[in-house]
């Protein structure tokens, strides 16, 4: 026992150090927690800090002496001076490091009983937000937060007031801290002074299970961990992964979960003789849809994906709709058809990963702000910006970013002027010796997007690129599901539909297409997880499965296919997409040859072999071909600036089906509107 216990000891340790100075390695070391790091070195007169101490040769360090032994029981004491025992009522009990430590070199008896202590420190606690909760007595000032804020976030809002038994962490006047990261805090702090809002006094992690899956609410695909009880998903958490996400997510994608429970579709919906919509069971809806395809000609079928569709049920769809002879098969995304335009790949993804802005030493954004559409990926270039001094350059409308740069103009003659070698900048990008160009995806949307698509592909080609593999352009897709769309063969650009008699919304709600531009005999089917825009103006509704509830394939903006997995089963009715479009396919008498994932699966192969490479990263091939190719478009641009849709915080919150069911992304666009207004 004596021996189990020394070995219990050895690796709790072992877990803090490296939780400490491996997990974050981009925190400065600052030595405030003083959660039990201190070692004996030989020759050494005092225990020193582990995270802080460099290592030098023939250094012998002792991490069980009875010295080592003494000073992290005294710190342990130290900090359970002043420590509430609130364990049983704390959120943080069973994953809290200051509990474990405590087990293995707490006392089980406290020394400070003198009449001289008056009684345990008392903070009031903050108001941060609707996010993150407060305890504040239970912080033991480790300054972990605050240095997130500052280094990682790039938001100062956190900081600490007093000194001594004094000192106190806040926002210096009670306002909301205004990132959308903040929520990585709750991760960070080691004790229960900073928890989950919506998550309080909801659940145990011992009562949770754990499933690993992809993110989709943007189009960074953050690994996540979905914890889930009795069929309801509890929380979500963060999953390491240095390629994409690092150890971070952002604030909607850990707290939009409940928009999973508002709002569903859950069982079939047909529209009566009367125009209003009623449930009906599967058999009936599936009917109703298969008599109507059988009556039709294959072009007078369309199909348009929306932005949270797995690349099983996109390939799924188009084959249910080849085999009716039908190619009208579009994404709610629109991109530019100019020079080679979705026929290749390098065309239309990050090229570089997301990792590779870190490598950059001059970035060009245009038309985009990364801190909303894509956080982990601004996150990323404020990393650069700081250690590896990344000069940032921005032409579109003036934002809010976590770094500084420099701001050419708003509009597109700036981009016209850089790529004809006029503006000073030019000069600049040419010197650069790992340039990159990051093109918002809403950029391209507009009516002068291939002028801007064709001004960026040139002011790509300014680079000397003595790198063959460094890519200079590179696109920035704000929602999950446009790449595996345009791999498998969807069209971008939604046509003018007159003579369509069925159009099947594929999770479609971007209100692209409204039902006054559809002829009136046109029967609309909506497949989707949310009442929402899209099933609005459908005539018949399948319900689906979340990303949360199917086994899919999810493929990221630089092209990265990653799998998702279930956490809970969909609610009643609903089905996952590409077995509700096989069974279509069979009632309408055109059998899928499919009844496994697996075999869905071999078909995305057979169509793009890069869709079932999980995890890996495929250099972006024909890439300096399909820059030349854009070369002969005609350089017309609008007047008006190049303006992203996501300018403030407020607008984050809310841009999807899940998220705008959510009442917490709800009280996130109020306390931001007001703080706004505050400020």
């Amino acid at each position: 026992m004596e021996c189990l216990f020394m070995l219990t000891r050895i690796l709790l340790y072992f877990r803090l150090v490296k939780w400490l100075v491996f997990r974050y390695p981009d925190f400065a070391i600052m030595i405030a927690c003083l959660l039990l790091e201190t070692v004996e070195i030989e020759k050494t007169p005092k225990p020193q800090a582990a995270c802080a101490m460099p290592v030098l040769n023939g250094m012998r360090i002792l991490t069980e002496s009875e010295k080592t032994k003494k000073a992290r029981e005294g710190v342990m004491e130290f900090l359970l001076v002043n420590h509430p025992l609130d364990c049983p009522i704390c959120d943080q009990a069973g994953e809290c490091d200051l509990q474990d430590q405590s087990m293995a070199f707490g006392s089980d008896r406290s020394r400070f009983v003198d009449n001289r202590i008056s009684g345990k420190r008392a903070v009031e606690d903050k108001n941060i937000g609707p996010l993150v909760k407060t305890i504040m007595t239970r912080c033991i000032h480790c300054t972990r937060c605050v240095r997130f804020g500052s280094e990682v976030a790039g938001v100062e809002d956190l900081g600490t007031t007093g000194r001594g038994g004094d000192m106190q962490i806040g926002t210096y006047v009670e306002k909301m801290f205004q990132s959308e990261l903040s929520g990585n805090v709750i991760d960070l702090c080691p004790v229960g002074a900073l928890t989950s809002k919506p998550y309080s006094f909801t659940a145990r992690p011992w009562e949770l299970r754990k499933t690993e899956t992809i993110d989709v609410l943007d189009a960074v695909g953050s690994n996540i961990v979905v914890n889930t009880r009795a069929g309801e998903v509890m929380r979500v958490l963060p999953r390491l992964n240095e390629d994409i996400n690092e150890e971070w997510i952002s604030d909607k994608t850990r707290f939009a979960y409940d928009g999973l429970k508002h709002q569903r579709l859950t069982e079939p919906m047909v529209k009566d003789v009367n125009g209003q919509l009623g449930p009906t069971d599967w058999e009936t809806a599936l009917r109703t849809v298969a008599f109507k395809l059988r009556e039709i000609k294959g072009n007078e079928i369309a199909a348009i994906a929306g932005g949270l569709v797995d690349a099983e049920s996109l390939v799924v769809l188009k084959d249910l709709l080849n085999r009716l002879s039908c190619e009208n098969l579009y994404t709610e995304e629109l991109f530019p058809t100019i020079g080679a335009s979705t026929d290749l790949r390098s065309n239309y993804t990050l090229n570089n990963g997301i990792t590779g802005v870190e490598d950059a030493d001059l970035l060009l954004l245009i038309g985009t702000n990364p801190r909303f559409e894509a956080p982990l990926f601004n996150a990323r270039i404020r990393k650069g910006y700081i250690h590896n001094e990344l000069e940032v350059a921005l032409v579109g409308t003036k934002v809010d970013l976590t770094y500084q740069y420099n701001h050419l103009g708003e509009g597109g003659q700036v981009l016209k002027d850089i790529a004809d070698g006029k503006h000073p900048f030019s000069k600049q990008f040419a010197a650069a010796k790992r340039p990159m160009v990051v093109v918002g995806s809403v950029a391209l949307q507009r009516p002068d997007g291939a002028a801007i698509h064709r001004a960026a592909c040139s002011i790509a080609n300014l680079a000397s690129n003595e790198d063959s593999n460094w890519r200079v352009m590179n696109v920035l897709h704000r929602v999950a599901s446009q790449v595996a769309a345009l791999d498998v063969g969807y069209k971008p650009n939604v046509p003018q539909l007159n003579n369509v008699k069925l159009l099947y919304l594929l999770g479609a709600d971007s209100d692209q297409i409204s039902r006054n531009q559809l002829p009136k005999d046109c029967l609309v089917v909506y497949q989707g997880h949310h009442g929402d825009n899209g099933a609005n103006m459908a005539d018949v509704i399948f319900p689906g499965a979340a990303y949360t509830e199917k086994n899919a394939t999810w493929v990221n903006t630089e092209g990265r296919a990653q799998l998702s997995r279930i956490a809970v089963n969909p609610p009643k009715l609903a089905r996952e997409d590409w077995t509700i479009i096989r069974a279509l396919s069979e009632v309408a008498g055109y059998r899928l040859p499919y009844d496994e994932i697996s075999e869905v699966r071999d078909r995305l192969s057979e169509i793009c072999p890069i869709l079932v490479q999980y995890g890996k990263l495929e250099p972006a091939n024909f890439y300096s071909i399909a820059n030349k190719l854009c070369e002969g478009t005609k350089l017309k641009f609008d007047k008006e600036p190049l303006m992203p849709p996501q300018v403030s915080l407020h607008q984050f919150y809310m841009t999807d089906p899940i998220s705008r069911a959510s009442l917490t992304m709800a009280k996130c666009v109020t306390a931001a509107t007001k703080a706004v207004s505050n400020n």
